[in-house]
């Protein structure tokens, strides 16, 4: 029987996951719009914003707290209008409010809460705070507003100022490209942070940074750094060992509390996974490791499980806690093991599993319970137990099967099932480079799907994105992020197709931003369209995070299209972004490490591959398996439209052209041949 619940407020009307967890709280919440905002002008009231996402731990905590109690919600509702924001929906109001938090207390999180005056402009802000403290300091700030009026709006200005200036990226003195010598200092710089036995950086928690790990990847390759190369393999063979890897259903938690990657905080994100994805099946390219291959398997395995709607789209998260053996919410309960019932349900292959997965003192986590923890590779157990790896393989893969059977029996992670155009561009793209380097065809299928998907649901006619997608709806109006995942997944499936209509597509978008996102002063692009509505600041992202900026992305794809259709403007406009950025660049390699692969393209031969013939699909294939990064491939089998087959078809053979600057070799009619070239 359902506990009657006495109060509904606003937020019932949303679709957003997060949103309506807060629906029957006693708190008067609003979603973000307009009439909200223009309520608070009219009544002179103040706003305070709360913003978290519906995976968020301690968002959960607050709530119970705080929003679910009824003292706390008659003081936010008596002297403020209340705003609830999903931070995956307004990622654009986020990054105001986080910048406005960082510089407010040197340091963000979720969930994040902010008092602002009407108009927007935010003068307090924390992350958790406990209900006592929350409601003494919510009364305090409703009283300085009223008796110190004009303190209060000259803070506000000033913070506005501040958040307007830390947004600006200056103008370089001098238009000077980055050398080699600069990346190597760089690197060097920042690889004081590495480590090189764990790998990550020497900290806890810690962040996968598929990101990081994708430039120093191809960093190692141009380079041949040995070193960095084997800093790279470190981190992703601890990070497919760890605890941080489902080690039973696939998939990676957001990051890891502790330095060995054991425990994670247990949300499962789908931007991770598919960036993950893409990286694993990378390095799968770079040195044939079967262990990447594996784990980019049992991801897409997981996320298609999981994660993906009947129409092929992709849901957002999974939530960290779930309900324990004593129908307590709890983090990772749905993930962890005691001893005992391991033993019982394992019988007489426990041993083995307990020195594959630690169930020792390295594997122990708290309360009798175990995070399945790799430390040792198949052959040293193999070896220890006096079998072979084959064997280790098969008793393993019992074991996993017939505990995660017995897994599913408990009460399941809630489910974040809003569908994100960027985050979905992303899972596309994972496929696309799943297919290109271990050759499943299945992934290219399900790609092609979700890309169907997103164009009827989330492609509008006048050539705009949509940012979400529930139960049938699209609400909010797309941002920079949406637009330059979704054409760098186009171009993704151009280069494992060959079908020109994927170049299309990204043209027409990329033309799009060109006409509506651009900052023409930087060369830089807005996060929000020139249609959409702006409070306190129109915001440039630049820094790459856990998901790379959306302006490094776009710089990515402006060269990528530089080089399909040359005698378009595209080089000119990546140029500009590229000498915009250098001084950042160099500054925080960790915070702009998209932005850092960009030079690689032009210090080292960047490689123009094109197949024209009959057998232009096979050649591709083979050609594209290896992690060759300096290379952008074009094929067909006719005259197509761009220019790089302008006099290139052979009716008799198939040729392949590797092309400098436009500027090609002589023909080779074996891909051996071409790849002796590459």
């Amino acid at each position: 029987m359902n506990t009657p619940r006495p109060h509904t407020n606003a937020l019932i009307r949303e679709t957003s996951p997060y949103l309506l967890q807060h629906a029957h709280n006693p708190v008067n919440w609003n979603a973000w719009n307009t009439e909200v905002l223009t309520q608070a002008k009219k009544e002179n009231k103040l706003l305070l914003i709360s913003i978290g996402y519906a995976a968020c731990h301690w968002c959960h905590v607050m709530e119970h707290e705080c929003f679910e109690d009824e003292e706390v919600a008659m003081v936010m509702n008596r002297h403020f209008v209340n705003i609830k924001i999903d931070r995956e929906e307004r990622p654009d109001v986020d990054h105001i409010y986080m910048d406005a938090l960082q510089m407010m207390t040197g340091s963000g999180g979720w969930p994040l809460n902010i008092v602002a005056l009407p108009d927007g402009r935010p003068f307090w802000g924390a992350t958790y705070v406990r209900k006592n403290d929350w409601m003494s300091v919510l009364k305090q700030l409703a009283e300085h507003y009223t008796t110190n009026t004009e303190k209060v709006i000259d803070y506000a200005e000033n913070m506005a100022r501040g958040l307007h200036s830390i947004n600006l990226i200056p103008t370089p003195e001098k238009e000077e490209t980055i050398t080699k010598e600069d990346i190597k200092e760089a690197v060097l710089q920042w690889s004081q942070y590495f480590d090189t036995f764990l790998g990550g950086h020497k900290r806890a928690p810690k962040f996968m940074m598929p990101v990081n790990l994708n430039f120093l990847l191809h960093y190692a390759t141009l380079f041949q750094d040995t070193g960095i190369h084997e800093y790279v393999h470190t981190t992703l063979t601890r990070m497919a060992y760890g605890g941080i890897y489902d080690q039973l259903g696939g998939g990676f938690s957001r990051y890891s509390v502790d330095t060995k990657w054991h425990v994670p905080h247990f949300e499962k994100m789908l931007y991770d996974n598919a960036q993950l994805i893409s990286l694993y099946a990378k390095a799968y390219g770079a040195n044939g490791n079967d262990l990447y291959r594996k784990v980019v398997d049992e991801t897409i395995s997981f996320v298609v499980k999981e994660l993906m709607s009947p129409e092929a789209g992709f849901y957002s998260s999974l939530d960290a806690d779930s309900l324990d053996p004593k129908d307590t919410l709890k983090e990772g309960a749905y993930y962890v093991w005691t001893k005992a019932a391991l033993e019982k349900l394992l019988q007489d292959d426990f041993a083995l599993f307990k020195d594959y997965y630690n169930i020792n003192s390295y594997g122990f986590w708290e309360e009798e319970l175990y995070v399945l923890i790799r430390d040792a590779n198949d052959e040293e157990i193999a070896q220890k137990h006096g079998i072979t790896v084959e064997t280790l393989n098969k008793r393993i893969e019992k074991c996993k099967k017939h505990l995660l059977k017995e897994r599913e029996l408990r009460p399941r992670p809630r489910l974040d099932d809003k569908i994100l155009t960027s985050w979905n561009a992303l899972m596309i793209k994972g496929l696309a480079d799943a297919y290109r380097y271990l050759g499943t065809k299945e992934y290219l299928v399900l790609a092609k799907k979700t890309a169907a998907f997103l164009e009827k649901c989330i492609l509008k006619e006048d050539g705009s994105l949509y940012h979400n997608h529930k139960e049938g709806k699209s609400t909010i109006e797309g941002f920079l992020e949406d637009y330059a995942t979704l054409i760098e997944a186009w171009l993704a499936l151009y280069e494992v197709t060959f079908n020109e209509d994927w170049l299309n597509k990204s043209k027409a978008l990329m033309n799009y931003c060109l006409a509506h996102f651009l900052q023409k002063e930087s060369g830089l692009f807005y996060f929000t369209s020139s249609n959409q509505e702006v409070t306190v600041r129109r915001s440039v992202e630049t820094a790459d995070n856990v998901i790379p900026a959306s302006n490094s992305i776009m710089a990515h794809c402006l060269f990528k299209l530089s080089g399909y259709y040359p005698e378009a403007s595209y080089a000119s406009h990546y140029d500009k972004m590229l000498t915009h950025m250098k001084e950042s660049i160099l500054k925080t390699p960790n915070s702009h490490a998209n932005w850092l692969q960009l030079p690689l393209f032009q210090i080292f031969p960047f490689k123009e591959v094109v197949i024209a013939g009959k057998s232009y699909q096979e050649y591709g294939s083979i050609i594209r398996r290896h992690y060759l990064p300096n290379m952008l491939l074009a094929g067909t089998e006719k005259k197509g439209t761009l220019s790089l087959f302008k006099n290139r078809l052979d009716p008799k053979k198939t040729n392949i052209y590797v092309c400098e600057n436009g500027v090609c070799q002589l023909p080779v009619s074996s891909t051996n041949e071409a790849l002796a070239m590459l």
